[in-house]
């Protein structure tokens, strides 16, 4: 195998709050294939996010910082790049469709003008030529009429064509990677099928990378070809989908798909919750973060930190007992 598309090494991230440094991701690693998909799973406040701004420099300073690592990405090192280099790498090669498309939509601009602007930006092509090709996007995409609706303005889309919109300026570029952060976030189950499947058709046909930000087991389980689990910042498991799936070995994966209804459980099967809350980063366990609410937590889960190692050949866990552990 050839060098990773990205990579990631050691990222820290932290913020500087009036309770202390809260660090938001905490020695985070992973590499990416061209042509893969990764999800980052966990719960809102476990890091993912965060991960993904980090990625492109996108962390307000103040009050945050990325306060170490590498993020390599085709052999550069994205944080030690000037800023008109990132600028030029960010909607270009690297492109982030965001959470919540209204609020990453420019409200007084048209989808066209908005889908053009990084054509005629990165790649110099004339605005006419720009907005013909944001006619053919949104068709790529799937919006009916496209001809017409690159005259409309967000206001005028349902989330779901928004998100169609965002997918259309994402791919705008022909980018090497794309990150899509919570793509079917507020979107009903239907809708969310077609936005995650046109997600994958697109990149599959480009050969691009994809990260898929998501709390959703169910949307891993179909899309994903591998899988990092964050908790507290950090990644507490990772390896292929399947492996994961059929072989979890951290109790907080293991309580995440005891917690979600499955299709191959039989019918009257009752969901576990997992009990208590996420941890708070500016206040963090001195051992395990996830030990205040695991079921199997022991004195030593509770303060000595376990290392993510491995519990198999692609398998990685961060739990001390990760050899005892079954779903």
């Amino acid at each position: 195998m050839g060098a990773p598309l990205l990579s990631v090494r050691n990222l820290s991230t932290e913020f500087r709050t009036e309770r202390g440094t809260v660090k938001a991701v905490d020695d985070v690693s992973f590499d990416l294939a061209a042509g893969e998909t990764l999800a980052i799973v966990g719960e809102s406040g476990s890091g993912k996010s965060v991960t993904a701004m980090s990625i492109l420099r996108l962390i307000p300073d103040p009050p945050g910082r990325i306060s170490a690592g590498e993020v390599v990405f085709d052999g550069r090192d994205l944080l030690k790049l000037e800023d008109h280099e990132i600028r030029a790498i960010r909607g270009n090669r690297i492109a982030m469709i965001f959470q919540e498309p209204m609020s990453s939509l420019n409200p007084s601009l048209t989808i066209g003008l908005q889908i053009a602007e990084p054509i005629n930006l990165h790649r110099k092509t004339p605005w006419a030529a720009a907005m013909d090709m944001a006619v053919e996007l949104l068709s790529r995409v799937r919006l009916p009429d496209a001809r017409s609706r690159v005259k409309s303005y967000p206001h005028q889309f349902s989330g779901g064509m928004r998100q169609r919109a965002m997918i259309a300026m994402a791919l705008a570029c022909q980018p090497q990677l794309i990150i899509a952060d919570e793509p079917t976030t507020a979107l009903d189950v239907t809708v969310q099928a077609q936005i995650l499947a046109l997600l994958k058709e697109v990149t599959r046909a480009a050969n691009s990378a994809l990260i898929l930000i998501t709390h959703d087991l169910g949307v891993v389980a179909r899309y994903a070809d591998r899988v990092c689990v964050m908790y507290g910042g950090r990644i507490i498991e990772a390896g292929p989908a399947r492996e994961i799936y059929a072989r979890p070995r951290h109790p907080y994966t293991i309580g995440l798909m005891a917690s979600v209804p499955r299709l191959d459980q039989a019918t009257g099967t009752r969901l576990v919750p997992i009990d208590g809350q996420p941890p708070n980063l500016a206040n963090l366990p001195p051992g395990c973060a996830f030990a205040p609410r695991c079921r199997n937590a022991v004195d030593r889960c509770r303060v000595e930190r376990p290392a993510l190692v491995r519990s198999g050949p692609e398998h990685l866990s961060a739990c001390h007992f990760h050899d005892q552990l079954s779903a």
